[in-house]
């Protein structure tokens, strides 16, 4: 065979070589766990417990392989992940109330304005429960008028009599026992704007500060 023909063939093969390494992707290199440096033209299984580069046909990193994960370790990957998922939406929510509330309450104003328009319906219904006590205190003093005339021997008492006796203070004992519900929930009340009011505070502080950054900002020409 020629000469000519001999270099015709060498030049088709290594061609044909480069050709062949291009369609694998490149090559992939890692350090096994004996200190060895391996190469393949595949992802390497003597290294699927540590990471391997993936070089390209020039020699370049085109990427690193992350070694193959235990079942252990891809259930606490799993669970971290979990985690901070969970922490993402939680994060979202907070941010989402917080424009709500924002939304809801633009100013120390309108919050003062709901508190007390809460605080005052109840006070109406403690108000309403105080007059009923005082109507059945002066049912009482009528009752307790008629009971005088059997003062000295009081089992002579009609039943009707004391039946209104039993109604009345057992009446008077409901209405004592709604006021102080009533009182609880004020504290209730109370203590719920008050934590919003410490979380407005800083967002409106947020919102302020940013209104003020924006109206101090250079315009743009």
């Amino acid at each position: 065979m020629s000469l000519f023909f001999r270099s015709l063939l060498a030049a088709l093969a290594l061609a044909s070589a480069a050709e062949a390494w291009a369609q694998a992707g490149g090559i992939y290199t890692c350090v096994d766990s004996k200190g060895r440096k391996l190469t393949s033209d595949r992802p390497i299984p003597e290294c699927a417990d540590r990471e391997q580069k993936e070089l390209s046909t020039t020699g370049i990193v085109k990427r690193t392989v992350k070694p193959v994960m235990t079942a252990e370790e891809r259930r606490v990957a799993e669970d971290k992940e979990k985690v901070e998922a969970d922490e993402r939406q939680r994060q979202a929510e907070e941010k989402r109330k917080d424009r709500a509330i924002l939304s809801r309450y633009p100013n120390r104003a309108t919050h003062d304005k709901e508190r007390n328009e809460a605080l005052n319906q109840i006070e109406a219904v403690i108000g309403a429960a105080t007059k009923r006590i005082i109507e059945l205190a002066s049912q009482r003093k009528s009752i307790d008028a008629e009971l005088e005339f059997y003062k000295k021997d009081p089992g002579k008492a009609p039943l009707a009599l004391k039946r209104q006796t039993e109604d009345n203070d057992s009446s008077v004992a409901v209405q004592k026992r709604f006021i102080s519900d009533q009182d609880s929930e004020k504290k209730r009340v109370n203590a719920r704007f008050d934590e919003e009011l410490n979380r407005l505070k800083t967002l409106w502080a947020l919102a302020t500060g940013g209104a003020v950054a924006a109206a101090s900002a250079p315009i743009k020409k």
